[in-house]
């Protein structure tokens, strides 16, 4: 194996259907130039020499190796590869690698030693993603803070817990080129963790989302002391009031972007937010404690705000909005979602920003005057979401797309009275649309569809979710060649002929949803996975004519990362062990529901699927075998495991115990006495969190009776 990698990295470095070779230049120089393969096999092979045992490669410049390397970035296995050919190969290789994400493979790593060989292994890493690591102590801070020091850039802890201000103290004060910390989800951090990070005077980036810990005190100290920031999130820092978000204003002068989201806020803080000269994204989602009066009483606006985002912002109108928007002139992105009534004059509160590119309204009550204005006043419209919008009419939306030709997206999700005058109107006068999503337009007759083929022919996404699309509207539709996601969930009217039509129309497709799609089989999907060898997301669930087929089919696309298949009675082991053995990059597996899938299905998974992380196996055949198969998967982090009648408490135990990686499991609740009380205190001690569910067993329903009685509940 090892001669065959050499093989092929001194004739020439593989990437993608490309072939790179090393060739000297006029000038003395060496470069890279891609070659067919077919010439590659003409030329004469690079050899070590014999007597000499000299490699032609190591009188490369290490600048043009790492060229090399840069090219082989996005694919792991190719970098591995790489690493594999020579010890020089494998020293290069950790001298160009930058960014680590390691993962936990064993569940016994208390002492860290398999991230401890990692940063010896790569010494000159800037930017550490620990996001996979739930378990990251104060002694493995510091080890970091050691190995990386002055050359750590960034770290993101967002996951880990276990760590404390002691760890964080060790870091910041070793790593003083700190730039980016993301302590997002830390809940067990407190104003001592706070006061630790304000002593990382470079800091320009911080997100602290969701650490509910911290309170004015924590948010003063690192106002004080990280007076470089740049970016800062807050969300859902319960603790925070109007004190600590004002310290950030008067302190930290050079905030760009700011999230508040559902902080108890209210306008004592607006003042001082106002001293942020340079601040261009302001996020207020949730801050109820706001409203018009708290806005009409500011005297001026952020003159450099592009991004404000009010959405869920209950005590706000068009007053409100108008005021904030008054001297907003460089606003480029505006988020009201389920905020204030859309009516003419919200729309005219909007005539002074010439700039205006999004306007996201979803879940507002619009009226077609509201709508009108928009169309009249926001010149510049590039993106418009009125998703869940009660009140859009054909007149309202028509009037907008007639004005606005350069429209690039559009969300009318759920829009319920629109039909095909509008999506006339939308396609005549939106040819550039690059997105349109217009799931549950139920009034929408399926000759829409032809012309969405015949005019919007840039489309890269487009959601036709429960909608009565048929073969002949896909057959349209896969004109549109740039389409790189389609979903057709919940469409009764298609069968396989629309899939074929697709299938050769749209080979640049990445994720296909047919949801309860059920006249779907076989054939249909095994012409997406031979014209669409780019697919990496496929849903198929409840789409029960399905079989090993399909599976075998899918396993021809190699970027396959997540494939829903709950519910195909007649998938088998027999497929899913070929998803597992050509699928590597395999993430994501849902086949809840698929009662012939056994043990039998697990052992090429544990075999050959490093990169799963998340897994389904409810209401499966698979019993304790099966998963202690996929204990050996260090790579796993999400089980979900209800009703499976082959499972006992002790192989459970055994199971779970051998998951290393473990961060969330997903149990039925009359396992919790059951198991060993020894082996889920070790697991949570490991950063593994326990979901208990009581649900009961449930037979599947016809998918056309599923279809009725959720529109009855509508």
């Amino acid at each position: 194996m090892m001669n065959h990698i050499k093989k092929i990295v001194t004739d020439g470095f593989f990437k993608g259907n490309k072939v790179f070779t090393v060739i000297n230049c006029p000038n003395n120089q060496t470069s890279l130039f891609p070659v067919k393969r077919a010439e590659m096999k003409k030329q004469k092979c690079i050899q070590e020499d014999p007597e000499t045992k000299i490699n032609p490669f190591d009188f490369l410049s290490e600048e043009i190796v790492f060229s090399i390397l840069d090219y082989l970035i996005p694919n792991p296995f190719d970098r591995k590869s790489f690493s594999l050919v020579s010890k020089s190969f494998y020293s290069i290789e950790s001298r160009h690698r930058k960014t680590l994400k390691p993962f936990p493979r064993t569940s016994n790593d208390h002492r860290h030693d398999q991230l401890k060989k990692l940063l010896k292994r790569y010494p000159f890493v800037t930017h550490l993603d620990l996001s996979l690591c739930p378990r990251i102590t104060d002694g493995c801070l510091s080890y970091i803070a050691n190995s990386c020091g002055k050359a750590l850039k960034s770290i993101d802890l967002s996951r880990s817990r276990f760590f404390t201000q002691v760890g964080l103290s060790y870091l910041v004060s070793n790593c003083v080129n700190l730039v980016d910390i993301d302590l997002s989800n830390g809940v067990h951090l407190n104003d001592t963790a706070a006061a630790a990070v304000a002593s990382c005077r470079s800091l320009e980036r911080l997100s602290l989302t969701r650490c509910k810990s911290l309170t004015d005190i924590g948010i003063g100290c690192i106002a004080v002391g990280c007076s470089n920031l740049r970016v800062l999130s807050l969300k859902w820092c319960l603790g925070v009031s109007d004190l600590g978000v004002a310290l950030i204003g008067v302190k930290c002068k050079k905030i760009r972007s700011l999230d508040l989201s559902h902080l108890l806020i209210t306008e004592k803080c607006l003042p001082s937010l106002l001293k942020l000269e340079f601040l261009e994204d302001l996020i207020l989602e949730g801050c109820c404690g706001i409203n018009d009066e708290s806005l009409v009483s500011l005297k001026q606006g952020w003159k450099s705000l592009k991004t404000l985002n009010m959405s869920y912002c209950d005590n706000i109108t068009h007053v409100g909005v108008s005021s904030l928007t008054s001297k907003a002139n460089c606003l480029q992105n505006l988020n009201l979602s389920y905020g204030p009534l859309v009516t003419l004059p919200l729309s005219e509160s909007l005539q002074k920003l010439s700039q205006l590119q999004s306007i996201r309204l979803d879940g507002c009550q619009v009226t077609c005057l509201g709508l009108k204005g928009i169309g009249n006043w926001c010149v510049s419209l590039k993106e418009l979401s009125l998703s869940k919008c009660s009140g859009v009419t054909e007149d309202g939306l028509s009037s907008i797309v007639k004005k606005h030709t350069d429209l690039k997206k559009l969300d009318i999700t759920c829009c319920r009275k629109i039909t095909q005058i509008s999506i006339a109107h939308v396609t005549k006068s939106c040819g550039s649309l690059v997105s349109l999503k217009m799931e549950s337009c139920t009034l929408v007759p399926f000759e829409a569809f032809f012309l969405i083929g015949q005019n919007c022919h840039f489309l890269e996404e487009l959601d036709l979710t429960d909608n009565d699309v048929d073969d002949e509207g896909l057959k349209f539709i896969s004109k549109c060649s740039q389409l790189s996601i389609l979903k057709l969930g919940i469409c009764m009217n298609i069968s396989d002929e629309g899939l074929i039509y697709i299938g050769n129309g749209c080979p640049k497709l990445k994720e296909l949803d047919l949801y309860r799609s059920i006249e779907i089989t076989d054939r249909g999907i095994s012409s997406i996975a031979h014209g669409c060898p780019s697919l990496e997301i496929i849903n198929i669930s409840y789409c029960e004519n399905i079989t090993d087929s399909s599976l075998i089919s899918l396993s021809n696309c190699s970027k396959l990362n997540t494939l829903e298949s709950r519910g195909c009675p007649h998938i088998t082991s027999l497929g899913l062990k070929a998803i597992a053995i050509r699928c590597k990059q395999i993430l994501k597996l849902d086949i809840k529901k698929c009662h012939n899938v056994n043990d039998s299905g697990m052992i090429p998974l544990a075999q050959f699927s490093h990169n799963l992380r998340q897994i389904n196996l409810s209401y499966s055949s698979v019993t304790d075998v099966g998963l202690l198969y996929l204990a050996s998967l260090g790579c796993l982090q999400s089980m979900t495991i209800l009703h499976m009648e082959g499972l006992t408490p002790v192989g459970l135990a055994a199971a779970l115990f051998g998951c290393g990686g473990l961060m969330k499991v997903k149990l039925q609740s009359s396992f919790r006495t059951l198991l060993p009380r020894l082996v889920l205190e070790h697991l949570e001690a490991r950063g593994c969190v326990f979901h208990w569910r009581d649900k009961v067993f449930q037979a599947e329903l016809d998918p056309k009776c599923w279809k009725l009685q959720a529109e009855d509940i509508e």
